[in-house]
């Protein structure tokens, strides 16, 4: 599925630009099943009250990450994160025997890291954008620690210009000065810059905002939420139909 999504840009952007900044997670790094990577982790639990848990776990996650502020500390800190998501939804079944909730975070953690993997296409659509002759960022949020880790298994860093990382810099997206020190970096100004993600706010609407084209990747093809006011300039469904799209 390729199509324009209404932004001020949609009917431009068949010609690739000068400069591309891109997402790292879910974009070109698929981190895994996160329910199948929370049952994996319920199975430290007594069997009696395995599904409760689980239950509890989906639900106290997504609380956890609707608000802004506990997002930006949480993404800093997964593995605490996970620690104080899974410690809630004992406590909430009545199950919160000790250490129970370290147990659980430190095999989510185990199964995420072994599910982590370069999307197929990822590489090849990278290397066709720097050999057309676009400039590359690579801007991601997250722990630094965390990220450069992806960043080296994978064997990313040649592929980019410049590599912006939330936890080395100390401020992150949708923060506007991430996107200016990429556009620095890269000597891009911004009506010749794509940005690529999968986060409707982060990688398309304040892109948007300073002059950016905003790519949405929507890999479940469930399209822009009714309530959203964002409108990508243009939505695929993986990296390799942006290339097609642009016919090469």
């Amino acid at each position: 599925m390729i199509e324009a999504g209404g932004g001020a840009n949609s009917s431009a952007i068949r010609a690739l630009p000068r400069a591309v900044l891109v997402d790292l997670d879910d974009t070109i790094v698929d981190g895994g099943a996160v329910v199948d990577c929370w049952k994996v982790a319920c199975e430290c639990c007594p069997p009696d009250v395995e599904p409760q848990v689980l239950a509890e776990l989906l639900r106290l996650r997504d609380w956890y990450w609707s608000d802004p502020v506990r997002h930006r500390q949480g993404r800093l800190d997964l593995s605490a994160a996970r620690r104080h998501i899974a410690g809630l939804a004992l406590v909430t079944i009545g199950c919160d025997a000790a250490g129970l909730a370290d147990r659980m975070a430190e095999r989510y953690d185990r199964c995420r890291d072994e599910r982590t993997a370069l999307f197929p296409d990822a590489v090849g659509v990278l290397t066709w954008l720097r050999e057309s002759g676009c400039r590359l960022a690579l801007v991601t949020n997250g722990a630094a620690a965390m990220q450069r880790q992806k960043i080296a298994r994978f064997r990313l860093e040649p592929l980019f210009d410049v590599i912006l990382v939330e936890g080395e810099l100390g401020f992150g997206k949708p923060d506007e000065r991430i996107y200016q020190l990429a556009l620095t970096g890269l000597a891009a100004a911004p009506r010749h810059t794509w940005m690529i993600g999968d986060n409707l706010e982060w990688d398309v609407e304040q892109p948007q905002k300073l002059g950016l084209t905003g790519i949405w990747v929507d890999r479940t093809g469930a399209g822009v939420p009714a309530s959203s006011a964002v409108r990508p300039d243009l939505v695929i469904r993986s990296l390799a139909e942006l290339r097609e799209y642009c016919g090469r």
